[in-house]
Formats: C-alpha cells, structure tokens, sequence
C-alpha cells in the first residue's frame, strides 16, 4: 500500500516534559487510523506535530516521500492537503455557515467565489447541514458545529484528514451523528487519522488502531487485534477502563 504519511523518529518535548518519544508511524492511503490512550500519553500532540501546529524538536515527516519541513512545500498548501478537523471546532464565529466553508478555498486554493459556494453546498449537503447555510455558529449545537467544521475540511479537498478528539466536546446524544458522518467519510476512500475515545467507532471503521503510552506507540495492528487481544499491561489496564 501507498504510505501518504510517514513519521520516523518523531521527538517533542515542552519543557522539561518530553511528549513523543522516538515515535514511527505510517498513514497508508485509504486506510482509517484510530489513536487511542490515556490523556498526556501524546496523541493530540502527534496529530499537531504531523500537521506541523507543533514543531517537532527531530525526527523527520514526509508526505509521499517529501520531507515537509525542508521549506519545498509551502504551509499553506500542506495544510490544503492535510486538513484538520479539531475537538473545540474552531470556526468564525462572526461568518454564516457557508462563508467559513467558503474562506480557505478562496484564500489558500485561489478558487473563486462562484466555485468556492459550489464546493461547500456540496460538502454541507453530505454532512446534512444545508439547510443551515445562512446560520452563524452561535445558532447550532455542538454536533451541528462539529459537522460544519468537517465539510469546511473537506471543501479544501485534502487526501489526508486528521480528528483531534473530534467528539469529546460535545453532548452524549451529539456523539452518534458526528460519528455517522466520519464513518460515511471512511466508506469513501479518504485517508484519516483520527485521536478517539469512541472504542467503537475505532472496533467498526478502523483499519488500524495505535495506542500510545507515555509518548511511544506501545502497541498497534488491526482492531480485532489490538482491542480483543490486547499484549501489554498497560493496554490491558487502559481498555479495562474505557471497554
């Protein structure tokens, strides 16, 4: 399989505190990664250290081969092509629905208003937020906000989509249709690398799942193996809680 992403010897430290420890890891094409580990274990900071939020202290990471950090690649274009989706939405709040859907596409990909307005009809309609187009954010619920946010990505047409956490702010019962639209998304072929909580949502649409444990990847493989015949302890210990 065809490695978009690939992480090798990934180190970053806050401080005195040193989050990811020699970290390697591959994101295949097509294929649906969940993280999972206990808070502080360096999932999130993985995550902003691929999309380059965090500058890694060494190690490097290619995208198709390419070093992204060699300046070859502008921000603005890795960031087209590896979007993010994050836990607290981060949307303009004093633009409706369609305009921040429309913004990136018109400032970053140079597309016109005409074809940046097509584009993100397009995406609000899969994700079922139509009929908000004209809302500002302060009018929706959390998983209305979480399901603008996803279309805004997708409008960007990455190859690569990255969730932080993409559920853990929002209600119980908002969970479901944030994670219906995720999983309609992985039905499609996008590659995504997605830092979760929901166990099932990684048993059921996950091709791999990768726990991290005190900023290394302590284990990882097919979700029948990870999650049902887990190897170490400390995996033990953590499904024991979270199952």
């Amino acid at each position: 399989m065809e490695h978009v992403i690939e992480v090798s010897h990934l180190r970053k430290s806050f401080g005195s505190h040193e989050v990811l420890k020699d970290v390697d890891f591959v994101a295949s094409k097509g294929e649906v990664t969940c993280i999972i580990g206990s808070s502080g274990s360096g999932k999130s900071t993985l995550l902003r250290c691929i999309n380059l939020l965090e500058t890694p202290d060494s190690g490097v990471i290619r995208f198709h081969g390419e070093d992204i950090q060699d300046g070859k690649l502008s921000m603005a274009q890795y960031h087209a092509r590896v979007g993010m989706v994050f836990q607290q939405f981060n949307l303009f709040n004093n633009m409706t629905v369609l305009k921040n859907c429309m913004v990136g596409q018109m400032k970053v990909l140079g597309r016109s208003a005409a074809e940046s307005e097509k584009n993100a009809v397009r995406f609000l309609e899969k994700v079922g937020m139509i009929q908000f187009i004209h809302a500002k954010p302060r009018q929706l619920s959390g998983g209305q906000k979480q399901r603008v946010a996803i279309a805004r990505a997708l409008a960007m047409d990455p190859e690569v989509l990255l969730f932080d956490e993409p559920t853990s702010a929002l209600d119980p019962e908002m969970v479901g249709e944030v994670l219906t639209v995720m999983q309609d998304l992985a039905k499609s072929g996008l590659t995504m690398l997605v830092v979760t909580h929901e166990m099932g949502f990684a048993r059921n649409v996950a091709h791999k799942v990768v726990f991290m444990d005190g900023g290394v990847i302590a284990e990882q493989g097919a979700p029948e193996q990870v999650l049902d015949n887990p190897q170490t302890p400390r995996l033990r210990e953590f499904l024991g809680k979270v199952l």
